[in-house]
């Protein structure tokens, strides 16, 4: 079993967060080149919300990364104990997270999460926090580029462009299927940004989104249902 148990102090306001974030960004690992693509085992994490009721689902699903063939799955129903506040999601959703992934008796491999890891405002988003709390290698495969800009990668399926903070690359544009909609890849933990787009190409043999993430979110979206009745 992997270590992810929540810090006891878990800030409840924002500014404890963000000295949280100033404090464990600095632990983010950057040079290590990760699990090779198509090995080992690959884990989606999405979570699912219900607002009226202050509640949030989890679910974590392992694949075998070279068939995509589910491994295991695991879920964790939980309170949202903090509020929203942009840039800070990691608070509301990393401690079901962790629930969830405590379920697991496979290795979960790398971890991909449906969001940003150093693809952030302040550098640490989903990603790189829950890597940096359980030491797994992590990356992001996020829909959109939050405020980041980028060129429109070429129309073949592989073609990548810069996703810039200014001049800094934060991550990639990356183009999963022809002539669709990219998706943007940045770092979490412990995984190079060449080797994360090397993940989502792996991890998208017929659609736009990773099939990590297109599983996790149904898994997690059928446990919200089933918990609020």
């Amino acid at each position: 079993m992997i270590n992810c148990s929540l810090p006891r102090d878990w800030p409840t306001d924002e500014k404890t967060a963000r000295a949280v974030q100033d404090e464990l960004r600095a632990r983010v690992v950057l040079d290590e080149p990760g699990p090779p693509p198509g090995t080992g085992h690959v884990t989606g994490v999405d979570v699912a919300y219900d607002d009226e009721r202050d509640i949030v689902a989890a679910a974590v699903v392992v694949l075998d990364a070279a068939t995509l063939d589910v491994v295991e799955e695991a879920t964790a129903v939980g309170r949202v104990a903090f509020p929203y506040v942009p840039g800070l999601l990691a608070f509301r959703e990393i401690p079901t997270v962790l629930t969830a992934l405590r379920g697991l008796t496979a290795d979960p491999g790398l971890v991909v999460c449906d969001g940003y890891g150093v693809a952030h405002p302040r550098r640490f988003g989903l990603a790189s926090h829950l890597g940096v709390l359980t030491g797994l290698a992590t990356m992001g495969v996020a829909k959109n580029p939050f405020t980041f800009s980028y060129e429109a990668p070429a129309a073949p399926r592989g073609s990548a462009s810069p996703l810039l903070d200014g001049t800094e690359e934060v991550g990639r544009a990356l183009r999963t299927r022809e002539g669709v909609k990219p998706v943007f890849v940045s770092v979490g933990h412990r995984v190079t940004l060449a080797d994360a787009c090397a993940h989502a190409l792996r991890l998208t043999p017929r659609y736009r989104l990773p099939e990590t993430t297109r599983r996790a979110d149904a898994l997690c979206r059928s446990a919200l249902r089933e918990a609020t009745g």
